[in-house]
């Protein structure tokens, strides 16, 4: 039994060396609420209840780093964080392209908004601000994101000069604007028949007020300096229904950024990597050539 144990606590510590984990708040978190208990994770590697929100680093072989960073969103309805399939997974897919990743744990529905917002924003402003330490540059820092994390890396991509995503602390001078942002079957919508209902009573609850759901309706917030985005949805998502993307996509399209959709006939919702549908499958290799045309990976 000790020996088992040993044996976890080596793996654990390996586990800890080999993906060092950043704090987003080190000098407090903002609202933080009292008597939290620790984070909850399943057998999946699924997190919920979180109250400590971080970064984890997942950085490329050694000698790969191109210089570029993505930072990475897990979906989950704003109310648990699928930090293994749609964190870990796409870390490691980005990592062979020699991206340096960073896997957001941001607060869910025990918070609402702006925390996950802040959170978000506070990720992108820490890997910025200390770019030279991650060798990453900081004019190559992009966003991923699916489901609601789609959603989380959409608010990045047009809200991250909000005054909702800042606290006052200092780190609010750095620039959160990502440098480009891949959405899959992303939640956009925050009001009209095609929202999905999960992702907005978790984040602004049930009855938003016209003001919040026009906010973080995010096809809304797009302008000619949102960054350029590439988007992955299937026809047949019966969670979130395409016209979330399309939105999105029509509104990149108004507002002249360089756009590139990808829509499936089959693959359901939260395919990630694990697509069943030979075409959806294909969408990592499709991301990469769009990342090569930008010259954000070679």
């Amino acid at each position: 039994m000790l020996r088992l144990v040993a044996l976890f606590l080596t793996a654990a510590m390996l586990s800890a060396a080999e993906h060092p984990v950043i704090p987003l708040w080190p000098e407090g978190i903002p609202g933080v609420k009292p008597h939290t208990a620790p984070d909850h994770v399943d057998a999946t590697g699924r997190i919920s209840e979180v109250h400590e929100p971080t970064l984890t680093v997942w950085a490329p072989a050694p000698g790969q780093a191109n210089g570029t960073a993505v930072v990475i969103c897990p979906g989950g309805g704003y109310a648990i964080l699928s930090a293994e399939r749609e964190g870990a997974r796409y870390a490691e897919w980005l990592n062979g392209l020699g991206v340096t990743c960073f896997v957001v744990k941001s607060r869910l529905k025990e918070y609402g908004h702006p925390a996950p917002l802040r959170d978000v924003l506070r990720a992108l402003r820490i890997v910025r601000s200390r770019a030279a330490e991650f060798g990453v540059d900081p004019h190559r820092i992009g966003i991923i994101g699916s489901s609601a994390g789609g959603h989380l890396a959409s608010c990045a991509a047009t809200l991250y000069d909000h005054a909702d995503g800042k606290t006052g602390a200092a780190l609010d001078a750095v620039s959160a604007r990502p440098d480009f942002a891949l959405l899959l079957y992303p939640v956009i919508l925050m009001e009209g028949p095609h929202i999905h209902r999960g992702s907005r009573d978790n984040l602004i609850s049930a009855h938003p007020t016209p003001e919040l759901a026009a906010l973080l309706s995010t096809d809304r917030q797009v302008t000619p300096a949102t960054p350029p985005t590439f988007l992955v949805h299937a026809e047949d998502d019966a969670t979130v229904p395409i016209e979330n993307t399309l939105d999105f996509y029509a509104a990149l399209r108004r507002a002249k950024v360089p756009a590139e959709m990808h829509l499936y006939e089959k693959g359901g919702h939260g395919f990630a990597m694990e697509a069943k549908h030979v075409p959806t499958a294909q969408w990592p290799q499709r991301a990469e050539t769009w990342l090569r045309s930008h010259g954000w990976i070679k």
